[in-house]
């Protein structure tokens, strides 16, 4: 006779404010590669620095076509932990360079809240290759899609 599966799920008592964000990025021209390949060392760097709120990361790779995209997941105690970060160094010096040039990449990402609400954001990416872009129409991220903040409000109050 076979044994039972053991079956477990997560406790998530512990964290009401979870934050799960998903990041990829991806070399769409030549010379992307390198990008990749300078942006890896850093984002590692950061991770061990163990930023206040963040519980896991895990680097991930998203098989598409002939170009993956390489990314990671993390687990957030709250959004307020994950938002600071972003404000902070050295993430607001590399998403400032980013946006200023992107070296051939595209950049993405996508975050879901346990509370309720999911945010996005894709940038030079093409339409219909990773994630909620696939699927949903994409709108300019400009005014009030601009920020991730005002971006989780807007989806909050389109759901009701």
């Amino acid at each position: 006779m076979a044994d039972h599966p053991r079956r477990t799920t997560a406790d998530l008592a512990d964290y009401p404010d979870l934050v799960v964000i998903y990041l990829g990025m991806r070399a769409e021209e030549p010379g992307g590669g390198e990008t990749l390949d300078r942006l890896g060392p850093q984002i590692r760097a950061s991770v061990e620095a163990n930023p206040d709120g963040l519980l896991l990361h895990e680097e991930v790779v998203v098989p598409q076509d002939d170009r993956p995209h390489y990314g990671m997941r993390q687990y957030w105690r709250d959004f307020d932990s994950l938002e600071a970060w972003t404000r902070s160094l050295p993430h607001k010096e590399w998403w400032t360079d980013y946006l200023r040039d992107r070296g051939g990449t595209s950049f993405w990402h996508e975050t879901y809240f346990r509370r309720g609400g999911i945010e996005s954001a894709f940038v030079d990416v093409p339409d219909g290759t990773v994630g909620l872009n696939r699927f949903a129409a994409m709108v300019r991220s400009e005014g009030p899609m601009l920020s991730a903040r005002l971006r989780l409000e807007k989806d909050r109050e389109a759901a009701g």
